[in-house]
């Protein structure tokens, strides 16, 4: 929410801040402030300048004060029931016409319109933290929504100097569907007998600024916990699943914040250090299930990674998720960290070649046939002798 604030107030806007209560209310101001002052610091904002900014910054615990603004966005805990709470107080407030935009990650953009009672001003607006940084944001166009909001959307996108990308809607719209699928092989590649420190060197060495380890450490091991708990009920007991990360979590390790997580961070060391105890946590998992360790190449681990990650995207490109395959390369690009120069993960499929890509996922799949099914579009696209690059 803070990022969010900055970036809006940066582009010139006016902000309202809204929060549930003073403490929180104090927190929020106490962010805006940190990155205000860091920029003074760095001489890269006047004293003058951030007053401008701050003349502009409302900061409320009432609702009500929201009554005349054109767009919310509503940036509470991931928890559909908490959002649809918010939602319901901001449907009785905004002005008719205002915009209501949740910034979400995973959640049913459908399901939260439909507690309002205006769902075709309802729309997703999914910022990448820190907000105020990261330069994607996916649009996120549910069923109901009106044309001019999508547009309104991509127009404050422009204003903020944001990179827009349209999603349809399904659990993680484009980005993080697709992270789940290759965060799962990273994780079945570590119970089958890889390291997390040789996946995340291998991974690292490709050209990401770092590994799904070390990402999950930053982001914190509980929201994907959260994630986890929240989909067991529809969890198909057939699908591989893996508990390592769960053991970690039920410790209390949640990453860089709690000073443990896959990696030790001791004395305020960001990169981590190598914990014994995590390899303990994996080879008593891997007794558990009966798994005799594989070593894995780096070659191997990067070959699979990939393979996960492109095959995904092709179904999120095949079921309209992503209206094409350039949209996927734009988001995994600017929001998740794929080396700028392979292009984005469809072009590096076009590159490696997408028959090769197709020979790798049949052989994977005599392992794991639900895992590692081929989306229909990489067999569709290899049958006719095409590339993604033509679906732009």
């Amino acid at each position: 929410g803070s990022g969010i604030t900055i970036a809006a107030l940066n582009a010139g806007l006016p902000v309202t801040m809204v929060e549930r209560d003073k403490d929180s209310l104090d927190k929020g101001i106490k962010n805006v402030e940190k990155i205000y002052n860091r920029d003074i610091e760095k001489g890269r904002l006047t004293s003058s300048q951030v007053e401008e900014i701050f003349s502009r910054f409302t900061k409320t615990t009432d609702f009500e004060a929201l009554s005349s603004v054109d767009m919310v966005i509503e940036a509470v805990y991931e928890e559909m029931n908490v959002k649809k709470q918010v939602f319901k107080i901001l449907d009785n407030i905004i002005k008719k016409g205002g915009v209501l935009a949740s910034n979400t990650s995973y959640l049913d953009i459908n399901e939260l319109a439909l507690v309002t009672s205006r769902p075709q001003d309802v729309i997703g607006l999914h910022f990448f933290s820190p907000a105020n940084i990261m330069r994607l944001l996916e649009i996120v166009v549910p069923d109901k929504v009106s044309i001019d909001v999508v547009a309104t959307g991509f127009r404050l996108a422009k204003m903020i100097k944001k990179i827009p990308v349209r999603a349809g809607v399904c659990d993680g719209f484009i980005g993080n569907r697709i992270l789940d699928k290759y965060g799962d092989c990273a994780f079945h590649m570590m119970e089958d007998g890889a390291t997390p420190y040789e996946i995340d060197k291998a991974i690292y060495d490709f050209g990401y600024p770092m590994g799904p380890f070390q990402m999950f450490d930053l982001a914190g091991g509980d929201i994907g916990w959260a994630k986890r708990k929240r989909q067991s009920k529809l969890r198909d007991p057939q699908i591989r699943y893996v508990n390592i990360p769960d053991r970690l979590c039920e410790k209390g390790w949640f990453g860089q914040k709690t000073g443990r997580g896959f990696y030790r961070y001791d004395k305020g060391n960001r990169r981590g250090d190598e914990d014994s105890d995590v390899i303990d946590i994996i080879e008593n998992e891997r007794q558990k299930k009966g798994v005799a360790p594989l070593k894995f190449s780096k070659e191997e681990i990067i070959r699979r990674y990939l393979a996960a990650m492109i095959n995904e995207a092709a179904n999120v490109i095949h079921e309209k998720i992503a209206l094409r395959p350039s949209d996927v390369d734009v988001v995994k690009l600017f929001g998740y960290g794929f080396p700028r120069h392979r292009g984005g993960p469809m072009k590096y499929a076009d590159d490696y070649g997408l028959e090769r890509i197709l020979n790798d996922l049949n052989e994977f799949e005599k392992e794991d046939p639900i895992f590692w099914k081929p989306s229909q579009l990489i067999v569709d696209l290899v049958k006719r002798g095409d590339t993604f690059g033509s679906l732009n």
